[in-house]
């Protein structure tokens, strides 16, 4: 129905411009965006990046540059890095750009142009989420390196990277057959999820499970066990794919970027500082297992079973959600549970696990103004840890209370279900339901509903926990596993802190939770 005013075009030409729109964005998408990317420049510290486009149908051409990159919830800013920004045509000649944002390039009267884009990218920072370019190796962030189309997201791209014959590659990226050092993606997402680090790498020997390879790949990881290491690495692997019951990649690469701190995990692939020599102890063998364990199991819980607002992102701006506590919370549950159930800790290192959590988060001020779901949604502005400096009394941080009430939670589908069911079975339904057969993430309220199905009890207690600031009571739930929270005083420095043990008299139900929970 046409509205009064509009102009009215007859169907014929509706049909004709219908058909040209068509005709154009399928023409663009069946282009292929080639990227070469030279590691040559080390001296400075600099990634020299080309792109030739040819064929493109529409008159500007919009590039940009991601604010931020998948698995680090902070605006990164990374086009400030970029320099020395040229568009030519085929016949050298310059064409005019205009720069309206930070990370937005416009090339004008680009239309069925042979386009030549280059530009520079200071690699200078050596984090887990930031470029690094050494003599040694370089280590790429290519949501922080390779710019995208906008609008034109989902177009096939690769990468060829240019640099010391002698360096080796490490990536989730697919290799393009015949071809040395060049890797491909089906689209962008997949492009940014994968960083790629290269140089003087070593690779300890793979293992597989259900006959799908697992790697490990570093840059001077290091003297230490390694044999010993590989053997807990496949146990752990073991231990959190039989969770879901399922392994949906073909074939996974740990990363090791040198010494440093942080992890960032991806749908194939994780990227960690790593120093061999802290596993030389038993105690560090334990943390670095923990670490790893966390990051896998990411690559289930938020790459695939995930929140509805992560994904399909939009890399302009921050991507709120209110349950990065479930994302990353109940990631750092698991990663104690799983490293348990492989049999690489003991029942007491598993309870002190806890007891680090819970006492960081009691010993937060903020415990009592922000809750579980307000630190996830406010992560973006306040860091991952919650806030630093001023008014930092009134954050928390959803890695200290949401390991806290992961356990609350899963001792209480445990307790209403008779120990038939847990979390794990939580995890399993959003994964094979949202993930396998909706193919999207779940919102708050179906969170909640799966929970609660599982349950088959309303849950409402729990979640008072997470949406509201209020008091968490650990033996109203604890106790359903046969364990008790004592409040002691620390000798040391006269604060309170929470112990969990066991109590003293059991019944069988308990007992039962409790052994089912442990993996014994």
């Amino acid at each position: 129905m046409y509205k009064k005013g509009f102009f009215k075009l007859p169907l014929a030409a509706i049909i004709i411009l219908a058909l040209s729109i068509q005709t154009t964005s399928a023409q663009n998408e069946k282009l292929n965006l080639r990227y070469i990317l030279s590691l040559t420049n080390t001296s400075k510290h600099y990634f020299h990046v080309e792109l030739s486009c040819s064929g493109w149908l529409e008159d500007t051409l919009t590039l940009k540059m991601p604010q931020w990159m998948p698995g680090y919830y902070q605006i990164m800013d990374y086009a400030k890095a970029v320099e020395n920004f040229s568009v030519k045509d085929n016949s050298g000649k310059e064409l005019s750009i205009i720069n309206p944002k930070i990370n937005t390039w416009k090339i004008l009267s680009a239309k069925n142009k042979m386009l030549k884009i280059s530009y520079d990218v200071i690699a200078d920072k050596q984090f887990v989420a930031n470029n690094f370019l050494d003599s040694t190796h370089g280590y790429i962030i290519t949501a922080g390196t390779l710019l995208y189309i906008d609008r034109h997201i989902n177009t096939p791209v690769s990468v060829k990277l240019i640099m010391n014959t002698q360096w080796k590659t490490a990536t989730g990226l697919e290799p393009v057959q015949g071809t040395k050092n060049e890797f491909s993606a089906p689209d962008f997402d997949v492009l940014y999820d994968c960083p790629i680090l290269a140089g003087n790498l070593e690779e300890l020997p793979s293992f597989r499970i259900n006959n799908i390879e697992h790697r490990f790949i570093g840059y001077k990881p290091g003297n230490f066990d390694k044999v010993k290491f590989m053997s807990n690495l496949k146990k752990m692997v073991e231990a959190a794919s039989s969770i879901i019951g399922d392994i949906p990649y073909k074939q996974y690469t740990f990363i090791a970027i040198g010494p440093g701190r942080g992890g960032i995990e991806h749908l194939n692939n994780t990227t960690v500082g790593f120093r061999g020599e802290d596993l030389n102890t038993p105690d560090g063998m334990n943390k670095m297992m923990s670490f790893l364990e966390h990051e896998y199991f990411h690559h289930y819980n938020v790459k695939r079973i995930r929140p509805f607002e992560l994904g399909p992102f939009d890399y302009d701006k921050e991507n709120r959600t209110n349950l990065l506590w479930v994302s990353e919370g109940l990631s750092v549950y698991y990663e104690y549970l799983i490293i348990k159930r492989a049999g690489l800790i003991d029942e007491k290192t598993l309870l002190s696990n806890f007891e680090k959590s819970i006492n960081a988060f009691e010993d937060s001020p903020g415990k009592l103004y922000e809750s579980l779901a307000q630190a996830s949604y406010e992560t973006w502005s306040e860091g991952p840890f919650g806030r630093q400096g001023d008014d930092a009394d009134k954050h928390i941080s959803y890695y200290d209370k949401g390991p806290a009430v992961g356990m609350i939670l899963d001792f209480e589908i445990r307790h209403a279900t008779q120990n038939k069911r847990s979390l794990d079975d939580v995890m399993r339904m959003l994964y094979w339901k949202y993930y396998k057969e909706l193919k999207r993430g779940f919102t708050d309220a179906e969170f909640q509903e799966t929970c609660e199905i599982v349950a088959g009890t309303s849950l409402s207690r729990v979640f008072e926990y997470v949406n509201t600031a209020k008091q968490l009571d650990y033996n109203a739930y604890f106790r359903y596993a046969g364990l008790t929270a004592n409040t002691l005083t620390d000798t040391t420095n006269g604060r309170q802190k929470i112990s969990i043990t066991r109590m003293e008299n059991t019944d069988t139900m308990q007992l039962s939770i409790l052994q089912s929970w442990l993996g014994n």
